[in-house]
């Protein structure tokens, strides 16, 4: 048996604001959407926007439901739209951003569920084209990966299904 390791590449930044105009406003746009998440059962609202290639911001935000999991994460509220909506258009860039209404000094960078990466992986895939994914806090630091791969290192993907149907 050999050890063997990961190496994951991303870069972090202390303030939004270092970062270039498109980023700050997709950024932004994840924040305005955040604050218009449905979340009354958990208190924790998530804002995601996207950036399509043709620079249209798409944004989204976690749906919550009394019936769990009815609910939707707010990458997939954000992506499932993109992909409805503009399906000859490919999402280059996704910000995501959380807030607590328990922690008032919440200020944590939050990574996307399982699902989410899933589908964020599922639509990279499908497009093409490397999904850039931007993670900030509300204190406005933050974290950037340049592709869904580096977030989800052994995915399950199309080469998963048609390996196992051989």
């Amino acid at each position: 048996m050999k050890k063997k390791s990961i190496c994951i590449h991303y870069q972090y930044f202390e303030s939004y604001h270092e970062l270039d105009t498109q980023n700050i406003e997709l950024i932004d746009a994840a924040r305005s959407a955040m604050q218009r998440a449905y979340s009354p059962y958990s208190e924790f609202s998530v804002g995601a926007a996207l950036r399509m290639d043709d620079q249209t911001i798409i944004e989204g935000n976690n749906q919550e439901n009394a019936a769990y999991p009815s609910g939707l994460c707010a990458e997939r509220v954000a992506l499932f739209y993109a992909g409805a909506q503009f399906p000859g258009k490919k999402v280059t860039t996704v910000a995501v951003i959380a807030s607590s209404l328990k922690d008032a000094d919440f200020s944590e960078i939050v990574s996307p569920c399982g699902a989410c990466r899933q589908v964020m992986l599922e639509t990279q895939n499908r497009q093409h084209h490397h999904l850039k994914i931007i993670l900030v806090s509300l204190k406005g630091n933050g974290i950037i990966f340049d592709s869904v791969e580096d977030i989800m290192p052994f995915s399950f993907n199309l080469t998963s299904l048609l390996s196992h149907n051989s």
